[in-house]
């Protein structure tokens, strides 16, 4: 049986996912990684955890890294669920299929990994999902199409998820960052502001400590919310 805390990272293979799974090990967690790329097998192994190569939108691949770890470890105390960046499309040039595509991504990979460790965690005394949203999930943008109709939903579910499974002293809540990158190079293509607080966008570390924050005992009052990690861009309240 595996006496640290387990915590499972999707979308691991790199950037916000990869950057999460380092801190938590960093931090003393034993993780559990799932990623398309086959990367995120070795970046398993540099960490002393276990990786599954499988894609969040397949339920059977979430379900096979979910069972995995519980074989192998006993217990999953948190989930991360992260994701790659949703393409940015002009709004009526965005087919059904890449609707339903980003729609399983972003949104039904959080439901039906919540259908999967629920039941383990509500058994050992509960547990902590943090979802990976963005700061214009609130406040929908042309630029952004997926995540201010997608993620607006994903924040939706974190709510209804929270209320329900609270007795059980399971928490989930959402994290919308602004732009979070190791080097300005990675955000090629994107609008960057000049004025950014500190001079350069959160780093995936950064971000990470703010995931781990919620993951752990001391947000044990924290369930159901969004926390914004944006310089206040973000206008809603």
């Amino acid at each position: 049986m595996n006496s640290k805390k387990v915590v499972i990272v999707t979308a691991a293979s790199r950037g916000i996912g990869a950057g999460c799974a380092r801190e938590l090990a960093a931090h003393g967690h034993t993780v559990s990684l799932i990623a398309r790329s086959p990367q995120v097998l070795d970046l398993a192994d540099e960490l002393g955890g276990f990786g599954v190569q499988g894609s969040i939108a397949n339920w059977q691949d979430l379900r096979h890294c979910v069972q995995e770890t519980l074989d192998k470890y006993g217990r999953i105390d948190g989930v991360v669920n992260s994701f790659g960046d949703p393409p940015r499309p002009d709004l009526l040039d965005i087919t059904d299929e890449m609707w339903l595509e980003n729609f399983e991504m972003l949104f039904l990979s959080v439901v039906r990994m919540a259908r999967l460790v629920t039941e383990p965690m509500r058994r050992q005394g509960g547990g902590a999902i943090v979802n990976i949203s963005a700061c214009d999930s609130q406040e929908p943008d042309l630029a952004t199409p997926f995540s201010g109709t997608l993620r607006a939903a994903m924040e939706g579910f974190t709510k209804m998820y929270a209320k329900r499974y609270r007795a059980d002293r399971i928490r989930m809540n959402s994290i919308a960052p602004f732009f979070v990158a190791d080097s300005m190079e990675e955000l090629e293509g994107w609008v960057v502001p000049t004025e950014l607080m500190w001079g350069r966008p959160a780093t995936y570390s950064e971000l990470a400590e703010a995931v781990i924050f919620l993951l752990s005992d001391n947000a044990k009052f924290v369930t159901g919310t969004t926390l914004k990690v944006d310089e206040a861009r973000s206008a809603a309240l």
